[in-house]
């Protein structure tokens, strides 16, 4: 591996290429999370000039609005498949969420009493992954697969058919109204404080580097001493609140509480960590690049609907991109590994005369 020269500026670069020194910055502008960054860059500047009210207040408080649940569930996940599990039972976990509360302020309950009970419901579902993953070697594929039928179910028993839409106004209002004049919903400002615990949590704390230990080898990570059962179903059962929190916003945001609120969330979810660069194999990414994946598949899935392409399209055009953003970073990598070992095939012949000489 080439040793880190001197730029003519006197920067420190990464290594060669053709014989040409490589920047740090020019290395990292290539990162995958750097692309998608840079490519819902393009799209926003795009959609400004070229798509009729794309701009306006009301269509990007409407897509602000609609990209949140997504975006919530979005942090607890990216930690997770960090880790090297994941969870598809999120949407199910939120619209089990939604049906209590509909449920519980049927029967005459405070609303302020029925959103703590729905987190805590939240907790007890990923507890349940948690502990079928960690404490009987079960994969979370197929434990998440299960539990996305089993808590769905659970809602249409408790629910029914029923749909709840006579909640307080106060509460409605922040799930779907703005802040003042602007277009930034009133649920925004909650989330952004959840985003900067997370990043802190994920890129400066010991948990953080532990979740990337864990992802990149649970063995190495044992010898090292961290606790991987104990992380991993943290891990769970924070990804099963904020799921539950996400349902009570998705029924006070569209003002209906129903047994199939978050249909087919995971997928959205799913989609955009991956599509950010989160590794499905566990040990890479970041939560920046999550969040960008995230608001690139919202933006998206706007624009579309904004210049009439089909719902069906965009579910393709969404299955799509998932499978893009699992296979480019394997693609990748496989280039990469290639050209080391051509660049060490070549260097091998120097270095043989060199011993024998």
């Amino acid at each position: 591996m080439p040793e880190p020269t001197k730029s003519p500026q006197g920067k420190a670069t990464s290594g060669t290429s053709g014989g040409f020194a490589v920047p740090a910055w020019a290395r990292d502008s290539l990162r995958w999370d750097t692309v998608v960054g840079a490519l819902l860059v393009v799209l926003l500047i795009c959609s400004f000039s070229m798509v009729d009210n794309f701009g306006n207040a009301l269509n990007l408080s409407f897509l602000i609005g609609n990209t949140l649940p997504i975006a919530l569930i979005a942090l607890p996940m990216t930690m997770l498949v960090i880790s090297g599990e994941i969870d598809l039972s999120v949407g199910s976990t939120a619209g089990l969420s939604g049906a209590v509360m509909g449920k519980l302020w049927n029967e005459g309950m405070s609303i302020e009493t029925i959103i703590p009970l729905c987190v805590l419901l939240g907790v007890v579902c990923g507890l349940v992954n948690g502990l079928l993953v960690t404490r009987l070697g079960l994969p979370s594929l197929a434990v998440t697969i299960g539990t996305l039928a089993a808590y769905r179910g659970i809602a249409q028993i408790v629910l029914g058919s029923n749909s709840v839409t006579d909640f307080p106004q106060q509460y409605l209002d922040f799930g779907s109204g703005r802040i003042g004049g602007t277009f930034i919903p009133q649920a925004a400002v909650p989330w952004a404080v959840l985003l900067v615990i997370a990043v802190i949590v994920l890129h400066a704390t010991p948990v953080g580097r532990s979740l990337f230990a864990v992802g990149a080898s649970q063995e190495a990570a044992r010898f090292a001493g961290i606790r991987v059962k104990r992380l991993k179903l943290s891990m769970f059962v924070a990804t099963g609140t904020v799921s539950a929190l996400t349902g009570v916003f998705w029924a006070l945001h569209y003002a209906s509480a129903r047994y199939d609120n978050a249909t087919g969330l995971e997928l959205s979810v799913i989609a955009g960590v991956l599509l950010g660069g989160i590794d499905f194999d566990g040990g890479k990414g970041t939560l920046g690049g999550a969040v960008a994946g995230v608001f690139l598949l919202g933006a998206l899935q706007n624009v579309m609907s904004l210049v009439n392409v089909s719902a069906q399209s965009q579910i393709l055009i969404t299955g799509v991109l998932l499978v893009i953003s699992v296979l480019a970073p394997r693609v990748a990598r496989q280039v990469g590994r290639a050209r080391a070992r051509r660049k060490a095939a070549d260097a091998a012949p120097p270095a043989a005369a060199l011993a024998t000489g």
